[in-house]
């Protein structure tokens, strides 16, 4: 499973992990991906999709309506 965001494209960023000794070997951060199910009232269905719990605030604040069609503008299929 690809660890990006549907609706905000949040993806893993890379860096170093720096020890007490300061060596330096390579990391990456992970954005918290979850999977939810939304029902989408247009369409009367359930939707599945993979965003990031900041992408489900902005979900449950603006709502799926406003969410899918952000994402169908983005060229993401939904």
């Amino acid at each position: 499973m690809s660890r990006i965001c549907q609706l905000t494209g949040a993806k893993p960023s890379f860096g170093n992990a720096i020890s007490h000794s300061h060596r330096k070997t390579r990391r990456r951060w992970d954005p918290n991906i979850q999977t939810q199910r939304f029902w989408l009232p247009s369409e009367n269905r359930w939707v599945k999709l993979t965003v990031s719990t900041k992408a489900i605030k902005t979900i449950n604040r603006r709502g799926i309506e406003w969410a899918v069609a952000e994402m169908r503008r983005n060229g993401v299929k939904v």
